[in-house]
């Protein structure tokens, strides 16, 4: 259908459905954060299916918007304005998700810099560090492709340990199966909810 023709909730097969009820469920906007390897894209995908309208905003994507030009983050002033970018846009997107009515869940590696957008930006967001030991982290990491160097990958997870004290909410996921962290985000999003 047509962009906005459509309002209200559907059943897969076009049904409507009663929106009765359905903000006061909702959850606050959730933003998965921790290292390379912790399991936030997981995780998050998995969060968001859950729901009954779930939405997953992975920020490395929105920042890979940019072709021409893409930095990295760490790539100097081009790569913190793009990292800049990256989170205004997610946090965008995430806003007009929640607004129609979507449990959203956004994953990032949040630094302590980029923390401040999205508490400007998405300033009822739910923020969860997930920790892991680096060397677990390297080990996850083995099992799928890694476009990082070493170096690259260890500080991002010296960068996401500067939000402990600053997250709503640290798990440390060292022994946790994926399931076993999805259980433990689902319950303290649930608990922490607010509408």
């Amino acid at each position: 259908g047509r962009c906005g023709a459509r309002t209200g909730t559907y059943r897969r097969d076009g049904a409507q459905e009663s929106r009765a009820g359905t903000d006061s469920r909702r959850r606050r906007p959730l933003v998965v954060t921790g290292g390379p390897a912790v399991g936030k894209t997981s995780t998050g995908r998995l969060l968001a299916e859950k729901v009954a309208r779930g939405a997953f905003i992975d920020v490395d994507d929105v920042r890979h918007y940019v072709i021409g030009g893409h930095a990295a983050p760490w790539d100097g002033d081009e790569g913190a304005e793009q990292q800049r970018l990256g989170v205004t846009n997610a946090c965008a997107s995430a806003t007009s998700l929640w607004s129609a009515g979507f449990d959203v869940v956004v994953a990032d590696v949040v630094t302590a810099a980029s923390f401040l957008l999205y508490r400007a930006a998405l300033p009822n967001c739910l923020v969860v560090l997930l920790t892991i030991d680096l060397e677990t982290a390297r080990a996850r990491a083995a099992q799928r492709p890694l476009w990082l160097t070493a170096p690259e990958f260890e500080m991002l997870h010296q960068q996401a340990a500067e939000l402990t004290g600053l997250a709503d909410v640290t798990i440390g996921v060292d022994h946790l199966s994926i399931d076993e962290q999805v259980e433990a985000i689902e319950s303290t999003w649930d608990h922490l909810t607010t509408g």
